[in-house]
């Protein structure tokens, strides 16, 4: 099957293609790693580079998997004996292979190379890189589709709206592969998704960490998944999984052992944490932090689609759109009020609320007074289902059409 361009990432990838930075493409499986790399790939060989040149390997297949890091070193040497003029080398998964950042850093420095690796687990390539390649790498991190590329990637009926469109959207996530079924089957695109996170948790969190004990790590999945959005602690985390503890063969569960696994399951990209930040006291807190799950389709298959979720699906839609788009991501505390995302780049700042209606008195002052306590100059905005308020303003702030926002370039 044709792979689907993603030039956001491609740009990317071009930006530091000849430069001795490797470039390091991480995300959770089955995000289109592997897609991008073969993009790229075939990019290259449209500008004038030769697939002599080029040297791939793929470490989710078995033939490879068994390698030592000293054999693929070998075996790119020889490789590169046999051409002219930089090498460009394509390791997918890499983190299958013991002390791969080794054979990497020795090829850096013994022949004229342009090296590009992927990965699915954030510890093994943070730790293992800051070690040996330390200021020789750049980190180019992949997500599931956003609306955007969801809508390019698929066909649609005519008659379907944006509005049923961006619901299939929440319901089935962005995951590439879904492109090759029909979302009128629900049960098959559910059934690949359990797929999904079932490999991502036995290989890269149970089989990467030797987790000893799943039934804890399963609750644990399910309490982040259920609680996306809510502020959560490691304390109340374990005093729930305690209260359950008939279930899970009355084993005393630590703080530590949760702290471990929510460590696991953000490096293997499944869980995101956000912070929240005091806007007077102008400082990051160190309680109740939330957490966003990579992908809301992951999240519908473990726990059924319920729309009384609504509200902090867009949330989470909202934070890896802003994400994607490059910004710094906090909560943001002002008084004892909140306001859903502060999103800060260079010279540029964002207050933005996200809730799927506006509708009540009630619900628009909770939505709108956090915003207008905020008293600089920059952009406040509403983000919002709800089609009656959109494209209006008050007090300077934006209510904008949350499906359309996700459009913008």
């Amino acid at each position: 099957m044709e792979k689907k361009n993603r030039p956001n990432y491609i740009q990317k990838l071009l930006e530091f293609k000849d430069k001795e930075a490797i470039k390091v493409i991480t995300g959770i499986r089955r995000s289109g790693k592997s897609s991008i790399l073969e993009v790229y790939r075939k990019h290259l060989l449209e500008i004038g580079v030769s697939n002599d040149n080029i040297f791939y390997m793929t470490f989710e297949s078995l033939v490879n998997r068994d390698k030592t890091y000293r054999q693929i070193y070998d075996e790119i040497i020889s490789f590169s004996k046999k051409t002219i003029g930089k090498v460009y080398i394509f390791l997918d998964e890499i983190q299958q292979i013991k002390q791969w950042e080794l054979a990497v850093n020795s090829l850096r420095v013994d022949i004229d190379c342009d090296i590009y690796v992927t990965g699915s687990n954030a510890y093994l390539l943070s730790s293992q890189l800051s070690t040996y390649l330390s200021g020789r790498y750049v980190e180019i991190k992949v997500l599931p589709l956003s609306f955007k590329e969801f809508l390019e990637f698929n066909e649609f009926d005519a008659s379907k709206s944006l509005e049923e469109k961006f619901s299939m959207y929440i319901k089935y996530g962005g995951m590439p592969i879904l492109t090759e079924y029909d979302f009128d089957n629900e049960n098959a695109i559910f059934s690949v998704l359990e797929g999904i996170f079932t490999t991502v948790v036995m290989e890269d969190v149970i089989k990467q960490a030797s987790v000893r004990e799943p039934v804890v790590l399963d609750k644990i999945i399910n309490f982040l998944s259920d609680n996306i959005g809510n502020p959560v602690s490691t304390s109340k985390i374990k005093n729930v999984l305690a209260s359950e503890q008939e279930n899970i063969e009355k084993k005393n569960i630590t703080a530590s052992t949760v702290d471990n696994y929510i460590n696991l399951l953000e490096n293997a990209f499944v869980f995101y944490p956000i912070k929240r930040y005091d806007i007077k006291g102008k400082e990051y807190l160190k309680t109740q932090e939330k957490y966003y799950i990579v992908d809301t389709g992951l999240r519908n298959q473990r726990l059924g689609y319920r729309n009384i979720d609504r509200g902090f699906v867009l949330e989470n839609i909202v934070y890896f759109e802003l994400l994607r788009r490059g910004y710094k991501v906090s909560i943001g505390k002002i008084g004892d009020k909140e306001i859903d995302f502060i999103a800060t780049k260079t010279n540029e700042k964002l207050y933005i609320q996200v809730t799927e209606t506006l509708a009540g008195e009630t619900t628009r002052e909770r939505e709108l007074t956090p915003l207008r306590m905020v008293k600089d100059h920059f952009e406040k905005i509403v983000l919002t289902s709800d089609v009656l308020f959109t494209g209006t303003s008050e007090d300077g702030i934006k209510i904008i059409n949350l499906a359309n926002w996700l459009l913008e370039e």
